[in-house]
């Protein structure tokens, strides 16, 4: 780190905001609350959410423990309840950032640095002010102790520059990556002086000491953790947090499955529950509270893309190896037959991974822009996916489309299969298709078995195996599946977080989200345009291009997808009238005992 206060850091011609954005110019005004709050909400009383799974650590940020920490203490739908970073993001806008932390912030057009400027009044739940060091420490130690994709953003910063007590310039090797900067600001910030360097990667229930709301109060791992309200917390009369934080309790526990959760939300053990399975929106409110009204059904429509849920394929696999192969299996689900069966129709089929939006492929031919982008990789894209003609296939509902099987047969043929005592047997190898589908609830344990049935009719010898929600994501996470249920959430903003995804270099790192294992030359290059696009037009052509190689290579067998936000919640607690663009966020929500 250079010399503080250094006037070779001036920069006056980049003026100081109190927002930025991806594309564009940020919504609001400084001093503006997020539309999707109530400034006027009520303050007090308790909340009880409930989720599937358990958790054994309190930080998220490393491999070890990572993928089985706590809820809430930093993410959208429960809250930033502990850790805070330099700016919030606004989910009212695809993505811009506001100051919170930092209270003011800039940057050039060429994004090759940003520089924050600290809220002085900032402070740890110890008292303690939040100050650059801090912030140094946590993109340092994040780095270097940290999991993908946080350690590759945080090793893009070149230089760290104090150029005032309460200032700090990052310095990048290039603008290339123009979403980092906003990346970088929304890193969890450590209390330095409370947080351990040496043993940060180590799985712990240590509670973080943070700059949030709120505190631990309770934690027992596995079953429950509660937070309660920090009474000094610093930021509560900011514009930013104006009708967020209302809860003077969150309790957050956990069941084994879903219906042990479902039932005890019909109990009222737990206040709201989102919801995602049709059957159980559909068919789970014929109990007495929900029957008189005092359990309230919200449906409402979701202004982001539909979340690609799928049946993952481990491409490390030799069965799997061959995109036709893929292909194939892909077409071999019979949506039609599921939703009619078993989720009363409510569901919409799945094509793309970014469905329901402008940035989908879906229906749409390439334009010529694309068409540049993908000239490198010929063979990258299927023909009918470049004309935007490509649809799953389109089984009559039966089970047993005997057109959908014999074109299916025709694409394991150009893989190397073909029928052989009624079992479907590599012709070169004499391996019948056999797999496993991991599993790690009864919801996508029935989905698998209807898959299977199908599957069947083919002589494929396919399985599914059930594990409980440790163990799926600690298989998932060591690779020692076959396929997987799977989903990637969609944004209107993609960026570097696909690198984690989906990149080469992600196929073979620990911790990383490419479980299918994709090495793709197209795929790398195309998310180096995406993040590096500065028109919304390249942005836009950039990623319905990389839709398109990653259906054309069959990474999964695409499922379905509700365009709606489902939750319930009993009438002791209060949703704003207005939501985000990605559904209710229960930090905006009150207790209706407190507004009495």
């Amino acid at each position: 780190m250079a010399s503080p206060f250094s006037a070779a850091y001036a920069d006056e011609e980049t003026p100081w905001t109190h927002a930025i954005s991806m594309h564009g110019a940020p919504a609001l005004e400084e001093g503006q609350p997020f539309p999707y709050a109530n400034p006027d909400a009520p303050k007090g009383g308790t909340i009880t959410l409930g989720v599937q799974g358990t958790f054994d650590s309190l930080n998220s940020f490393i491999v070890q423990g990572g993928w089985t920490s706590a809820r809430g203490m930093r993410e959208r739908e429960f809250g930033n309840n502990i850790l805070e970073s330099l700016l919030v993001r606004s989910y009212a806008e695809p993505f811009s950032l506001y100051g919170l932390l930092a209270q003011r912030v800039r940057m050039p057009d060429s994004r090759e640095w940003i520089e924050f400027e600290l809220n002085p009044d900032a402070r740890f739940s110890d008292g303690s002010p939040v100050t650059v060091e801090d912030v140094i420490f946590s993109l340092e130690v994040i780095e270097a102790k940290g999991r993908p994709p946080y350690r590759n953003w945080y090793a893009a910063i070149k230089e760290k520059q104090v150029t005032a007590p309460n200032r700090l310039k990052l310095v990048f090797e290039n603008g290339d990556n123009r979403e980092l900067p906003l990346l970088i600001s929304l890193a969890p910030i450590f209390s330095k002086k409370n947080t351990d360097f040496e043993t940060f990667d180590k799985s712990t229930l240590t509670p973080p000491v943070g700059s949030g709301p709120y505190t631990f109060k309770t934690i027992e791992p596995g079953r429950l953790v509660v937070y309660e309200k920090n009474p000094d917390y610093w930021a509560k009369d900011l514009p930013v947090k104006a009708g967020f934080d209302n809860f003077d309790e969150i309790r957050i526990e956990y069941f084994r499955d879903e219906t042990t959760l479902q039932e005890a939300f019909k109990k009222g053990l737990v206040n709201a529950l989102k919801f995602r399975d049709p059957a159980r929106w559909a068919n789970g409110f014929d109990f007495p509270a929900a029957q008189n009204g005092d359990v309230v059904q919200r449906s409402k429509p979701l202004g982001i893309p539909a979340a690609m849920q799928g049946i993952a394929f481990n491409t490390r696999r030799e069965q799997f190896s061959d995109v036709n192969t893929r292909k194939a299996l892909r077409m071999l689900f019979d949506f039609k037959w599921v939703n009619e069966n078993l989720y009363y129709g409510l569901y919409t089929r799945t094509a793309g991974y970014w469905d329901n939006s402008d940035l989908s492929s879906i229906g749409r031919p390439a334009s010529d822009r694309e068409k540049e982008l993908l000239a490198p990789f010929p063979d990258a894209v299927a023909p009918d996916v470049m004309a935007g003609t490509w649809r799953p296939a389109d089984a009559d509902g039966s089970g047993q489309d005997r057109k959908v099987l014999r074109e299916a047969l025709n694409v394991f043929g150009e893989a190397g299969y073909g029928l052989q005592d009624r079992k479907l047997v590599h012709k070169e190898t004499g391996k019948a298709l056999t797999f496993e589908i991991l599993a790690k609830n009864e919801d996508e344990e029935k989905l698998a078995l209807a898959y299977i049935k199908t599957l069947e009719l083919l002589g494929i010898d396919a399985s599914v195996r059930s594990v409980d929600p440790s163990q799926f994501e600690d298989r998932r996470t060591k690779r020692d599946f076959d396929m997987v249920f799977n989903t990637w959430y969609a944004s209107l903003s993609p960026g570097a977080e696909q690198y984690g995804r989906w990149s080469t270099k992600a196929a073979d790192t620990e911790g990383s989200f490419n479980f299918v294992g994709a090495k793709e030359p197209a795929i790398d290059a195309l998310i180096d345009e995406i993040v590096a696009a500065r028109s919304r037009e390249d942005f836009v052509d950039a990623v319905r291009a990389f839709d398109r190689v990653l259906i054309s290579g069959a990474y999964a067998v695409p499922l379905y997808h509700v365009s709606d936000d489902w939750v319930a919640y009993w009438k002791d607690v209060v949703p704003p009238q207005q939501d985000s663009l990605y559904g209710h966020e229960f930090d905006t929500w009150w207790s209706a005992a407190a507004a009495q």
